[in-house]
């Protein structure tokens, strides 16, 4: 409940009285994602995500096979980073918030909009 009180108040301040576009910074990223579920679309498919607070990850779209993985945040280059079983390295992406939406970011795709609830919520209920 303390996370969740200093993340509305760490938004609030983010939002001036005209929104702009807000990169977090890690330990803004660190508490909103841990122990949280973000939920959006990727290559046109919804997705659930389950960031657990120990570094695990959980990835699970509809009618496939969900995927473990391990998730970190570098506090020098202010991101957050995952890495899955078959690859080779972790990558990274940028958190911004922006009208009350946030978004991932990288180099290699367009920013992806998701949404957050709170806990692990892999499941729609």
């Amino acid at each position: 409940m303390i996370r969740r009180a200093f993340l509305v108040g760490l938004l609030t301040l983010a939002l001036p009285a005209h929104a702009q576009s807000v990169k977090l910074q890690a330990h803004e990223i660190d508490a909103l994602l841990s122990g949280n579920t973000a939920i959006g679309k990727w290559d046109g498919a919804s997705y659930r995500q389950y960031f657990d607070a120990d570094g695990t990850t959980i990835y699970a779209q509809q009618g496939a096979r969900s995927a473990r993985g391990e998730w970190r945040i570098d506090a020098e280059k202010d991101e957050y980073q995952s890495i899955w079983p078959r690859d080779a390295d972790w990558e990274g992406w940028f958190v911004m918030e922006w009208a009350g939406t946030f978004y991932w970011v990288s180099k290699k795709t367009p920013p992806t909009p998701f949404e957050l609830v709170e806990g692990e919520q892999l499941v729609n209920r």
